[in-house]
């Protein structure tokens, strides 16, 4: 079987691509990911997703996916590990099959950022998070740190605030950055302290968390800070890896493509959602990008009768 397109990925860009795909008739495959919903989906509130009121990430995934399936597009839990642009219809494998399509639309997002200094890796699951919404059920009552100064960061820090005892919001810079609505609920939440041109240079304790090092400038000096736990929010990066030597990609690892149609620089493969946007990163941005992706593969597949 030859499929009219492709799709990778299971955020806001990948079923608005499917929701776009069924809708036209085209024979879609999606292909989930290693994560359904991905970074999305560890997104305790959204409020600013048009039309939906606020939902958490889960809910707005599933409320996609239930439309994606609706217009008959296959669905499955797998993977792309490896893909082939030399031939046409260009192949796709996973780890369970091969699939071949007409067109691709990549819409695999990005993952998540760590500190990557010495002492992270012991305490991952053993005090150091990336997921309010998960973990913070664990940290009841107790003092917990959130690393970065951007909406996620924000986004975190006030809802660990609404069951921890203590919120420490850990900013490089000499503020923080982002909507000023989330700012304001921030200043207003007595539970959360913010410590500006802080840094965590270390991650102390036994078994578990018990502190973190902190170099703060200025004024030039190194403390530490009592934790119960900390909740990593940095950002993120694309999950451009099996596009590397095969897509035009740039240094930051973003898939290049046209502004208008989102056609990367090999004809009928297209990129949409975070592995492209390195600006702005917000569900609805990402929602359109897949949609005009999809609307983008229609229009080849019309042109050059390849869906006949």
């Amino acid at each position: 079987m030859i499929f009219d397109t492709i799709i990778l990925g299971s955020g806001p860009a990948g079923f608005s691509a499917s929701i776009y795909a069924g809708r036209a008739g085209l024979l879609c495959l999606q292909l989930s990911g290693p994560e359904e919903g991905g970074k999305l989906t560890l997104t305790d509130k959204i409020e600013n997703y048009p039309g939906v009121g606020t939902v958490t990430g889960f809910e707005l995934i599933n409320t996609l996916k239930a439309q994606a399936l609706e217009t008959g597009i296959t669905y499955k839990n797998e993977s792309a590990i490896q893909v082939n642009f030399n031939k046409y219809p260009f192949e796709i494998k996973t780890e369970n099959e091969f699939y071949s399509t007409k067109t691709l639309i990549i819409a695999m997002g990005s993952r998540v950022n760590w500190l990557n200094i010495p002492s992270e890796e012991k305490f991952k699951g053993r005090g150091i998070s990336v997921c309010a919404t998960c973990d913070g059920f664990f940290y009841k009552n107790k003092d917990v740190a959130v690393i970065g100064g951007g909406n996620t960061a924000l986004y975190e820090s006030l809802h660990l605030a609404q069951t921890s005892k203590r919120v420490t919001i850990i900013c490089k810079d000499s503020f923080l950055n982002g909507e000023r609505i989330l700012l304001d609920k921030v200043k207003n939440t007595p539970n959360i302290q913010i410590l500006n041109n802080s840094a965590v240079v270390e991650f102390i304790g036994t078994n578990k968390l018990t502190h973190l090092k902190l170099h703060q400038t200025p004024p030039e000096r190194d403390f530490l800070l009592p934790v119960d736990g900390c909740f990593e929010a940095i950002g993120f990066s694309p999950s451009s890896q099996l596009f590397q030597n095969k897509l035009d990609i740039n240094a930051k690892g973003y898939i290049k493509t046209n502004c208008q149609t989102f056609e990367t620089n090999i004809e009928g493969v297209y990129a949409c959602g975070d592995i492209q946007e390195q600006h702005y990163r917000q569900a609805i941005i990402a929602s359109g990008s897949g949609a005009l992706a999809s609307l983008s593969a229609i229009e080849f597949l019309t042109h050059t009768n390849l869906s006949q």
